[in-house]
């Protein structure tokens, strides 16, 4: 059964992933390690899981548990790699997801943008979230779910006797 793992403590589109989930009847699993608190939706489709405040507790809770047949909404990019070696998609809020394709430049760049840091040159950080970021996630996670749904085999009706 497909679901949708949100990495969820700085996660801005919480309510496009419940829209999007609802509509297409997925599940969801918002994880958080309790920094933020996070006022559960209520919905009987989404279910809240709160880790413990290690670091990477809720990463590590996703990464054990996703598989080839979910989606994980997360900007995290050592969190995106690890889902996609599991098979899983991956849909950042500003809705530009990440594959086999690009992951390996996206990590690079966390890597120097780092190791400026470390030097003092100042980085900007990521720019703010804008509406267009907003709408490019909707589109961006409908079409994963939808070929998450695709790529899963028929289900076969019990047999009687």
């Amino acid at each position: 059964m497909t679901r949708i793992f949100v990495d969820a403590d700085a996660c801005p589109v919480r309510e496009e992933v419940y829209r999007v989930a609802g509509r297409l009847g997925v599940g969801v699993t918002i994880v958080s390690n309790g920094s933020r608190p996070i006022r559960p939706p209520g919905l009987p489709y989404v279910e809240m899981v709160m880790v413990g405040e290690a670091m990477d507790a809720a990463d590590d809770w996703i990464a054990e548990r996703i598989t080839e047949a979910d989606i994980c909404v997360t900007s995290d990019i050592p969190l995106a790699s690890r889902c996609l070696v599991k098979g899983a998609r991956v849909v950042p809020p500003n809705g530009r997801p990440f594959t086999d394709a690009n992951i390996a430049a996206a990590l690079a760049g966390r890597e120097i943008a780092r190791h400026l840091r470390e030097l003092g040159e100042g980085g900007r950080g990521p720019p703010p979230f804008a509406k267009a970021d907003r709408s490019r996630f909707l589109s961006a996670l409908d079409a994963a779910v939808h070929a998450v749904l695709r790529a899963q085999p028929p289900s076969t009706p019990c047999a009687s006797t």
